[in-house]
This record gives structure tokens, C-alpha cells and sequence, in this order.
């Protein structure tokens, strides 16, 4: 494959963001499938997706996952990769007795239930801050390994998560040794969710350098940089050899004080990749790049 193409990854929905904070964020399977075909046709060729219930709280159903994949295939062949961190509301949420919240595991295993090719893999324990709640996400090493197996069942590729060198050093080369991934392995490098997710980092220039020289051999990364960081992370991926993100689950924003559309910040990226003299990647270029099946 071209050393040329640049994986761009769309992320219109997210488990997080609101249509009070974006009206133009799409929540239900036909909004979501619309503006990520509107993405792929700027340039997207893989869609990181998150599904929502009626009342647009988070969900991973297999239900809804599979109206949105279907509305999305037929469509366009974009590379459908379906969420397993799900999100801060709706079915993701178990109240403790200790007043705090823990996101469901065993909903997110479902987003694994709905005919994706490709899966995030949020193979960690971290505490999400929004709002009022505090989040727990446990992910033990022995819930990483049931997931990490439940991949290998359903025939899914895991996009790896990571957003600290932590994650990258610990479950997550843990699992590539134990044989749970094939080479090339696909690692999403978020950075500048340090506000609301404890143990993310800041998107800095060394940050990111040094979380691309941890990356296990035979890697390949994308980068997701959230809010203000989304511009600069870009570019800087894009300098690395890496691949890259962009859509209103990560930044709601086109510039100061103007709301984004997802096909807003595709196409604004896209331009930044052409201007580096590079080509985004269709999906069956991506598919090639990642060892995807044709």
C-alpha cells in the first residue's frame, strides 16, 4: 500500500456530547447515518460510531447498533467501528450505593453484537468527571481478557484506546503478546481529555511523540486530539506518519464561537492531509492498510 494515504476516521456521535451543547450533533440511526455518509464522501473512509436511544442517552444495543450499520452499508462501504465504551447516560450507567456511577461492562460488550468490522477497545480503569457524576469505568485485566476474547469470536479487529502511556504499556501490549490482535495493530492515541477523564493527558508536542515511540512493534496509530487540541494534533499525526480523527464527538467547534457540522471538521481535514501532499485513503485502501478483508 502507498505510503501516501492517511486513514480519516469520522466520529459524529460520541457517548458524551449533547444537541444542547451542538444541535448539529446526530443522535438517531438516520441522522447518524446521513452525515457519516456525507463524511465518507468528504473523505472518511472508517466511522467510529456510537449508538443512542430514542431519548438520545448513550447506548451500545446491538439493535440500534445494527439499524445504524445497515442505514450506513447502504450507503456507502465505509469502515463501520462500533463503540465499547459507550458513554456517561442512558444504559451505560449502574448508581452505587456510594452515590458514584460505574459504566455498565456488560453493555458495552454488546456494541460487539451488530456485524462491525472493526471495535474500539477501552482497556482500562479511569474515573470519568462530568458534570456532577463521577464515572468509574473498570476494565480489569480479567475483564480485558473477556472482551479481548469476545473480539476474536465475533471476527472484529480492535482499535486499540490509550490516553496515557500506561495504557499503552500495560493491557494493551499485554494482549497483542498474548496473541488477541494480528499485526498491523491499530492504536487511537486520545489526547486533551485531561479535564474530564483522570489519568488523560493534554495534548502537548512531546506528549504525543513519546506516546508514538511506546507504541508496540509492528504499530500503526491514529490520533485524537478533543477540543482546542484537535487542530494541532492533527497536523502533527499527520507529520508523525499517523492517521487521524476528527467529528463532533471530539470537538463541537469549527473555530471560535461557530458550531461544527461532522462534515465540517472531514473536510477541513482532508485539506490539512492534501496539504502535506498526501491522500486520504479510501475505505478499501484502509481496509488494505489495517488487513482488513476486501
Amino acid at each position: 500500500m502507498a505510503s501516501n494515504k492517511v486513514i480519516v476516521t469520522v466520529a459524529p456521535t460520541g457517548g458524551m456530547a449533547s444537541k444542547q451543547s451542538n444541535p448539529n450533533l446526530p443522535t438517531q440511526p438516520e441522522e447518524i447515518a446521513e452525515s457519516v455518509y456525507r463524511s465518507f464522501k468528504a473523505g472518511a473512509s472508517i466511522a467510529a460510531l456510537h449508538a443512542r436511544r430514542p431519548d438520545d442517552l448513550a447506548t451500545c444495543n446491538a439493535d440500534i447498533y445494527r439499524d445504524i450499520n445497515t442505514r450506513i452499508r447502504a450507503r456507502c462501504d465505509i469502515i463501520i467501528n462500533n463503540s465499547t465504551g459507550g458513554g456517561s447516560s442512558g444504559d451505560m450507567l449502574i448508581e452505587r450505593p456510594d452515590g458514584m456511577f460505574e459504566n455498565n461492562f456488560d453493555e458495552r460488550l454488546k456494541g460487539l453484537d451488530a456485524g462491525a468490522e472493526m471495535a474500539t477497545f477501552d482497556g482500562f480503569t479511569a474515573v470519568d468527571n462530568f458534570g456532577d457524576k463521577e464515572i468509574l469505568v473498570i476494565t480489569t485485566p480479567s475483564r480485558c481478557e473477556a472482551m479481548a476474547k469476545r473480539f476474536v469470536e465475533r471476527g472484529i479487529k480492535p482499535e486499540w484506546e490509550v490516553f496515557n502511556p500506561a495504557h499503552i504499556l500495560q493491557d494493551v501490549t499485554r494482549l497483542i503478546q498474548k496473541g488477541y490482535d494480528k499485526p498491523p495493530y491499530y492504536i487511537n492515541i486520545v489526547l486533551g481529555a485531561d479535564r474530564n477523564f483522570q489519568g488523560g493527558l493534554p495534548y502537548t508536542q512531546d506528549i504525543l511523540s513519546m506516546m508514538v515511540k511506546l507504541l508496540p512493534p509492528q504499530s500503526l496509530f491514529c490520533v485524537s486530539g478533543i477540543g482546542p487540541a484537535q487542530l494541532p494534533a492533527t497536523m502533527q499525526s499527520i507529520a508523525l506518519g499517523g492517521h487521524v480523527r476528527a467529528g463532533l464527538e471530539d470537538n463541537n467547534y469549527y473555530s471560535r464561537g461557530v458550531l461544527a457540522t461532522n462534515e465540517m471538521l472531514i473536510e477541513r481535514t482532508v485539506r490539512m492531509v492534501r496539504d502535506m501532499n498526501l491522500e486520504p485513503a479510501t475505505p478499501a485502501e484502509a481496509r488494505a492498510i489495517l488487513g482488513l478483508p476486501g
